[in-house]
């Protein structure tokens, strides 16, 4: 086999996307042999045209998994049915990558990887950014001890700025019963891995998320969140689907400089000496330490989508690294599922969170 046969499960705005890549030169180890059609007349019409290419149109996933017409499936369908369908996938035998969020609470997510374990087939996560040439290059910096220990993380991710009418869009759109929350949930999980990729998972949550703040909607719209991290470092999360102009910029402070990504830009601040060291043996009551500051390379490539997928192809060809495995997709969740619980019983969550009490506190938000 010199390319897989892969079918998508859910055609809407990312599945009609995810479709055009599979169809392009850009992944040469894929091949899309199937999808499921759509309720809507307009994207219907878009999808018939994907038979000329020889892609399999069904009118529903178990229909399409239980054709043989795929060896995988990518999941693209609203965040509840990523657990049920995965499961199902793996029951067929079908490899799976799902995109962002893996679910809508981590219990969700472990059954899912389970099922890929018992399958023996191959799970990954969409989590796109992570081939981000600025973001792998944190990462890289961050693990090369070059920086020292991280001290602080301050993230400002508020250029999400979605107006009434994309929740009016879709009657499931920011609803806890169709959706499963808002902008932690549905705009920031890649933020949230990036952050536990790069920091690490914090210890300690302590968030405050303001549901219906700038919209007419019943879920969070407006998160600032504080965190604390096993080595001793901290942190501040903020994110908005109300601000505009809206900021997106990740700030990182270690022992020996700070790293800040704005404007797809990564500029370094590096210090002539260990901030610690200088703090204990600075004769000055004012004294500052020295630093040179500095635009960080990268090697330029950003190949988002179109790279996950080739490495998902890639793992199951030849058996060689996923961009994130599925087990990844429990983490992110665990840090806005941990928001979301400290936001309601405005209390600090120490992580691991407990998965029972968090299931219980969204079932109430669902009833309500």
């Amino acid at each position: 086999m010199d390319k897989i046969r892969l079918g998508i499960l859910g055609m809407g705005t990312m599945g009609m996307k995810y479709a055009g890549m599979a169809l392009s030169q850009e992944t040469p180890e894929i091949e899309l042999t199937a999808a499921t059609a759509s309720r809507d007349p307009q994207r219907q019409t878009k999808i018939e045209q994907f038979a000329q290419a020889g892609v399999q149109i069904f009118q529903s996933a178990d229909a399409l998994m239980d054709s043989g017409a795929c060896d995988s499936v990518l999941i693209a369908v609203p965040h509840y049915l990523h657990c049920e369908m995965a499961i199902k996938a793996f029951q067929k035998g079908l490899h799976v990558l799902c995109d962002k969020p893996a679910g809508v609470y981590t219990k969700q997510v472990r059954q899912m990887n389970r099922a890929a374990e018992e399958s023996g087939r191959v799970f990954g996560m969409l989590f796109n950014q992570r081939t981000n040439c600025v973001y792998r290059r944190i990462k890289e910096l961050t693990e090369s001890g070059s920086l020292g220990k991280l001290k602080r993380v301050n993230w400002i991710i508020t250029d999400w700025y979605r107006p009434q009418a994309y929740y009016n869009s879709g009657t499931w759109r920011a609803t806890w019963e169709g959706e499963g929350g808002g902008v932690l949930i549905n705009q920031c999980p890649h933020q949230l891995d990036l952050l536990q990729w790069i920091c690490g998972m914090p210890s300690r949550v302590r968030a405050f998320c303001h549901e219906g703040k700038w919209h007419s909607i019943e879920v969070e719209d407006d998160v600032t969140a504080y965190m604390e991290f096993p080595g001793g470092a901290t942190g501040v999360f903020v994110t908005s689907t109300g601000d505009a102009p809206g900021t997106n910029r990740l700030e990182l402070t270690y022992e020996m400089g700070k790293l800040v990504c704005e404007d797809d830009r990564l500029s370094l601040w590096k210090l002539e000496e260990n901030e610690r060291d200088f703090c204990r043996n600075a004769a000055g009551g004012f004294d500052m330490p020295r630093w040179e500051q500095s635009e960080v390379q990268t090697d330029g490539n950003n190949e988002q989508h179109v790279g996950v997928m080739n490495a998902f192809a890639a793992s199951i060809l030849h058996q060689t690294p996923l961009i994130a495995e599925g087990m990844e997709g429990i983490n992110e969740l665990m840090i806005s599922n941990a928001m979301y619980l400290s936001s309601w019983t405005g209390e600090t969550v120490e992580l691991p969170l407990n998965e029972e009490t968090f299931f219980t506190e969204l079932k109430k938000k669902c009833g309500n």
